[in-house]
């Protein structure tokens, strides 16, 4: 196993490539997309939350950052601070509203995605990340739940955010089309979704397999039925498997959520870490605590929640799990600098949890 750092794109710089490395890990999973180019949010190193009209505006990564030659500077400078470059994280929207929308511009867009994958394989990146979801992240509020009223994130069950209709113009929580007519996303059914994701997968993983890629499938945060009037994929433990099932191939595998699979209503996290890993099929994984199901639940600290995430590792240490773990996100701590001790925190626990014999 190995400890990597999850890092947004306005933090890909010396400061959190350094911190990275002064918490103990070895690996950096990376976002390109902007969320926080829009209210609020802009700027922040937590993670972005946004209300109805999303986090921000698709697009605003320049195309040039998913161009070879800038990937392969990317990561020049991550290795130059003795860190790899394990994975990239989510398409942007503009990239391919249409494949989730089945819109007009899908073909165009799916050969554009193409292209990406076929730039990360060479590269040399490993893993790219994704989340095939019309509503994406969304729904959930800024809490003080966490110990000692740590700031965190949840759902303090269904609201506006979770129930009303997605803008035209609008998937996966960001704006693609500023001018789009007034309105809203027709709904459609769960089979209709599960047909786009096979054309997807079956477009796309020949590609990734030929470059060297491997893809990984996010389950629905949070793991609700529907979001906004649009269903989704991958919402209890079992639904991993139909994913991939539609096209098996070690480049069709899963970035693993610990929180999101504990928040689901169904299933045992421990069994379903214990599936998957001892198949063979999780890129890297998400380890990060939650109490509670959806529609009511909160993140922890890591050691605080429902999840027992020292039997968490001892399934992967028996499994002989050697992809990276990040804590993706955490509570806030009440000092000068909320984010970097919250992280700090977790780096620290899953460090030890590690080294720390299985019994």
């Amino acid at each position: 196993m190995k400890l990597g750092f999850g890092l947004y794109r306005h933090m890909l710089n010396s400061e959190h490539y350094r911190f990275a490395r002064q918490c103990g890990a070895t690996h950096v999973v990376v976002h390109l997309v902007d969320y926080f180019n829009q209210g609020d949010q802009q700027g922040e190193n937590s993670q972005p939350i946004g209300g109805l009209d999303g986090w921000g505006y698709a697009g605003a990564t320049p195309d040039e950052a998913w161009s070879l030659d800038r990937l392969l500077a990317l990561k020049a400078e991550i290795n130059a601070h003795g860190l790899e470059l394990e994975a990239i994280e989510n398409f942007d929207p503009s990239h391919w509203h249409d494949i989730l929308l089945d819109g007009p511009k899908k073909e165009e867009q799916i050969a554009h995605v193409k292209e990406i994958i076929r730039n990360v394989g060479a590269a040399g990146i490993p893993i790219f990340g994704y989340n095939f979801s019309i509503a994406g992240v969304c729904g959930r509020c800024v809490r003080h739940d966490a110990r000692g009223e740590a700031e965190t994130v949840g759902m303090d069950g269904l609201c506006e955010e979770t129930t009303a209709p997605i803008h035209n113009g609008m998937v996966w929580n960001m704006v693609y089309d500023r001018n789009a007519p007034a309105g809203a996303l027709p709904e459609i059914t769960h089979d209709e979704l599960w047909q786009r994701l096979e054309f997807f997968l079956n477009e796309l993983v020949p590609v990734a397999e030929a470059a060297g890629v491997r893809l990984a499938a996010h389950p629905d945060d949070p793991p609700l039925t529907t979001m906004r009037q649009q269903p989704r994929l991958v919402y209890q433990p079992d639904m991993y498997q139909r994913l991939l099932d539609i096209s098996p191939s070690p480049s069709n595998g899963l970035e693993f959520c610990l929180g999101t699979l504990a928040e689901m209503t169904d299933g045992d996290i421990y069994d379903a870490c214990d599936r998957y890993t001892r198949q063979g099929n999780v890129a890297y994984i998400h380890f990060r605590n939650v109490s509670g199901k959806v529609p009511h639940y909160h993140e922890t600290f890591i050691d605080q929640g429902d999840i027992d995430m020292s039997k968490i590792m001892a399934i992967l240490k028996k499994n002989h799990f050697e992809g990276v773990m990040i804590p993706d996100h955490t509570p806030q701590m009440s000092c000068a600098a909320p984010w970097h001790a919250g992280m700090a925190y977790a780096m620290g626990y899953m460090k030890s949890c590690m080294n720390t014999p299985s019994s």
